[in-house]
């Protein structure tokens, strides 16, 4: 008699990943985000901190739901030091300006967690999961935060809102639509295998 010993690869053990790693990851994963937040702020300039076409929305998002919440903790941080304190905004208003970038990402990753969907989008359930989650809820919520915290600290007027909302919205989700599917499909299945892709938020 035979029996099927193949073990479904959520059951196989972990191996423990020291936190220096993590540590190492988060603060790279700070700076890629500052860095290219930095550059399109200054490249695309919409309002002080925003751009029309901010690209690193995209990569944000994915990379939290790769790395949890190191990602998420990230994108704040990397919009505080690079959007915000590069961008030309206090740090006063750029502590809570910079939720809108938190929310963005926080968003898609508890979605994904709690409808347990896949990040490498294999099913149609998942790509909607990310539609829905990850490129309409999230960012229409990022720019409503963004657009009223900019005229809450006196960035701009409060006629101002609806405009840098609608430009904000719209920008976000058209970078996010044509480029996180590709790089999630494309790349996941190679990330879901090393040892540092975080499954649930912290591990």
């Amino acid at each position: 008699m035979t029996y099927d010993t193949a073990v479904s690869p959520a059951m196989v053990p972990r191996k423990e990943v020291p936190l220096f790693l993590y540590v190492a990851l988060f603060f790279l994963l700070v700076c890629i985000n500052a860095l290219v937040a930095k550059f399109v702020v200054f490249s695309f300039g919409l309002a002080p901190g925003a751009s029309t076409i901010y690209l690193v929305v995209a990569l944000m998002v994915v990379f939290t739901l790769w790395f949890g919440m190191y990602g998420a903790v990230a994108a704040y941080l990397g919009c505080f030091i690079g959007a915000g304190i590069l961008g030309g905004i206090s740090p006063e208003v750029s502590l809570y300006w910079s939720l809108a970038d938190f929310w963005e990402v926080l968003i898609p990753l508890v979605a994904f967690r709690y409808f347990a969907a896949d990040p490498a989008l294999k099913s149609w359930r998942d790509l909607g999961v990310l539609l829905v989650f990850g490129i309409l809820i999230n960012n229409l919520a990022g720019a409503a935060w963004g657009s009223l915290a900019l005229a809450a600290g006196g960035l701009i007027p409060w006629t101002g809102i609806v405009p840098v909302f609608f430009i904000w919205a719209a920008g976000n989700i058209l970078i996010c639509l044509i480029l996180i599917p590709a790089i999630l499909s494309l790349f996941t299945p190679a990330v879901q295998d090393h040892e540092l892709f975080v499954r649930r938020y912290w591990e």
